[in-house]
């Protein structure tokens, strides 16, 4: 018996399951009462009585039987609420799951509630009209990042042990590196995203922010692999969890590029992720290489690329609906209406070329990229998105557009172009944590998640945040 919610990963709590020392009643209603008592804000919906009586007949012999775990809000369950955290949507409720719930359902997860998330998933900082503000369980003054910051928050707060996230511009990579989680951005197309799939602007995978690099694995054993109704989805690779710690990294080729030519990072920041960076080409005996890395920055192609989308979803409803959108999201509507033309979707389309043809020419001298996750740490949690890094002043040094765009220039490259990326524990500034990223070659997923094991065992991380229930 336990009224604590279950601290260690998901792999763990399913081992004390099939071994008796707890029940997944017992780890539910454990998870819950900690989501009731917290101040993260990390939930907008618990589905408490069909969570109980799914954990009452679970089969703990499935990979997450009995597991209790969020899913994001931006993702539709059968019956919950379908806001995309926007008040313009408030009252929506979907009518069916996406393919993932469907494959993490038959995998014996217990959905117990959704995760707060941004707006329209539009920004790095999870604070809405429609929910408010979720907080970092390091800082509750700082943001967990963003869009999936309900999920980390949740994870790193000891709520439950797993949530569902998705990375359009770095989605999970930003919200694990600012809460000390692990999180993979997969190859573009990896999990299905269907029912009802939005193909462009072609950057959003889906998938989970967790404690271990394992817990990863076994989330992308279950829930990877072509479906019909997701037409760019890929087939279905077996063996994630079971294949860790069997990939021959040694000989392979690393470049360490903290800031991939554009962004502007924090230099303790900088510093950590360069230390995790050689302790890892170290430990997995990569050739270091000297390439040169020039991403460009991107955020205003990879910005107006999206509202497309975001325009088709709110139809009819805009410009009437304007006063219930968050700030950033008014910005962005605002620049698609007045510039939004042939010209420009030519020219970010342009854009799109430029930046994969530069990524393949690095991938042609290196098979790995070392980076940060994130240009310094969590942000104030209710924003607004900052335009310093340390004691540097953005706007005056390089204009408003560099400013902003270096939340995700980091990032959005990867999304951009579909190649996986990991988001790794590096350690602490000032209490709070920051993260490496390394971007690898399209389906190679598995590569980046033994280069990970290493790092978790030579430097293994907190699995929560020290503010988690004791």
């Amino acid at each position: 018996m336990t009224d604590q919610p279950w601290l260690g990963d998901v792999c763990s709590l399913v081992d004390a399951f099939r071994a008796r020392t707890i029940s997944p009643s017992e780890a539910l209603d454990a998870s819950l009462a900690a989501i009731n008592a917290s101040e993260l804000n990390a939930f907008s919906h618990l589905d408490t009585d069909a969570a109980r009586v799914t954990a009452a007949s679970a089969d703990v012999s499935l990979p997450f039987g009995g597991v209790p775990m969020g899913i994001k809000e931006l993702e539709t369950v059968n019956r919950w609420p379908y806001t995309e955290a926007s008040l313009v949507f408030k009252d929506r409720v979907a009518d069916h799951d996406t393919i993932q719930v469907t494959r993490l359902r038959a995998a014996g997860a217990v959905l117990a509630g959704q995760t707060t998330a941004s707006e329209f998933g539009g920004i790095n900082c999870t604070t809405t009209k429609l929910h408010g503000t979720t907080h970092n369980p390091w800082n509750l003054e700082r943001t967990p990042g963003g869009s999936s910051g309900g999920t980390a928050a949740a994870a790193a707060g000891g709520l439950l042990p797993i949530a569902s996230g998705g990375d359009g511009g770095g989605s999970i990579r930003i919200p694990a590196g600012f809460t000390g989680m692990f999180g993979l951005k997969s190859t573009f197309g990896r999990i299905p995203k269907g029912p009802q799939a939005l193909q462009p602007p072609l950057t959003v995978v889906v998938g989970c922010v967790s404690r271990s690099v394992r817990d990863t694995a076994r989330w992308f054993d279950v829930c990877n692999g072509f479906d019909p109704r997701d037409t760019l989805s890929l087939p279905r690779v077996e063996g994630w969890e079971a294949g860790l710690d069997t990939f021959e990294l040694a000989g392979k080729r690393a470049v360490i590029s903290i800031d991939l030519g554009s962004a502007i990072v924090e230099p303790r920041c900088a510093a950590l992720v360069l230390d995790l960076a050689e302790t890892l080409i170290a430990g997995a005996g990569l050739t270091r290489v000297d390439v040169v890395v020039e991403l460009p920055q991107g955020g205003l192609e990879w910005a107006m690329s999206n509202l497309i989308g975001l325009a088709g979803t709110l139809g009819d409803r805009y410009p009437a609906c304007n006063d219930d959108l968050t700030p950033e999201i008014q910005l962005g509507m605002n620049l698609a209406t007045h510039n939004l033309n042939v010209q420009t979707a030519g020219a970010t389309e342009m854009f799109r070329i430029d930046v994969n043809e530069r990524m393949a020419d690095i991938f042609e001298h290196t098979d790995f990229i070392f980076a940060a996750a994130n240009p310094d740490v969590a942000f104030d949690a209710t924003g607004p998105m900052p335009t310093t890094v340390g004691d540097i002043d953005l706007i005056k040094e390089y204009g408003f557009n560099k400013a902003i765009g270096n939340n995700g220039a980091l990032t959005i490259p990867a999304n951009l172009t579909g190649n996986p990326a990991v988001s790794i524990p590096a350690g602490l500034v000032d209490g709070l944590p920051v993260a490496l990223q390394v971007i690898g070659r399209h389906h190679e997923e598995q590569l980046l998640l033994d280069l990970a094991r290493i790092a978790e065992r030579e430097r293994p991380w907190p699995l929560v945040a020290p503010t988690a229930p004791a």
